[in-house]
C-alpha cells in the first residue's frame, strides 16, 4: 500500500483517532515515521498529564510496521515484549520519530534465513515539542522466515 493511503488509513483507526494520536508523517519508503499525541482532555490522567496508555500506544505498532513492510509475506514480524520508562510529566503534545537505520533490514533477513526466529529490541524515545525526553518506548519483535520460504 502506498505510504500516504496507509497513513490516511492509520490515522481513521478508532484507537488512534480517539486518543489524539496522529501518524504526522511517512516516508514512500517506510523507512521513517513521526507520531505525535496530542494533549486533550480526553487523554490526561488524574495529575492533567499525558495519560501512560496512550504514550504506549503511540508507540505501539510502528516498529512491526515498518519493519514488516520491508519484509513482507514471507516472514512472520510479530510484537513480543514492551515496557515504558516515564521520564517527566508530559503537559503538552509529545512526539516520536521511527527510523529504520541503514543495514538493519539486511541484518535481520540474514539472521532469519535459515527458519530461526530473531528477537530484536527497539527503543523510540516521547519528546516534546522543545526535545524534553517525557518516556521511552521498547519494544521487542519476533521475526521469523515462514516455513515454505525455508
Amino acid at each position: 500500500m502506498r505510504a500516504p493511503t496507509f497513513r490516511r488509513l492509520l490515522n481513521l483507526w478508532p484507537p488512534f483517532l480517539f486518543s489524539g494520536i496522529r501518524l504526522l508523517n511517512l516516508d514512500d519508503d517506510y523507512t521513517e515515521a513521526r507520531v505525535v499525541l496530542r494533549l486533550r482532555p480526553w487523554n490526561r490522567n488524574y495529575v492533567r498529564t499525558q495519560f501512560g496508555g496512550s504514550l504506549f500506544a503511540m508507540a505501539d505498532p510502528f516498529w512491526m510496521l515498518l519493519i514488516l513492510h520491508h519484509l513482507g509475506k514471507d516472514h512472520f514480524v510479530w510484537d513480543k515484549a514492551g515496557s515504558i520508562d516515564f521520564v517527566s510529566p508530559g503537559r503538552e503534545d509529545v512526539y516520536a520519530h521511527f527510523k529504520l537505520e541503514s543495514g538493519l533490514l539486511e541484518e535481520l533477513r540474514a539472521a532469519a534465513a535459515q527458519g530461526e526466529k530473531v528477537l530484536r529490541w527497539f527503543e523510540v524515545p516521547i519528546k516534546t515539542a522543545a526535545g524534553e525526553v517525557v518516556a521511552v518506548v521498547r519494544k521487542q519483535l519476533y521475526v521469523r522466515l515462514k516455513p515454505k520460504h525455508r
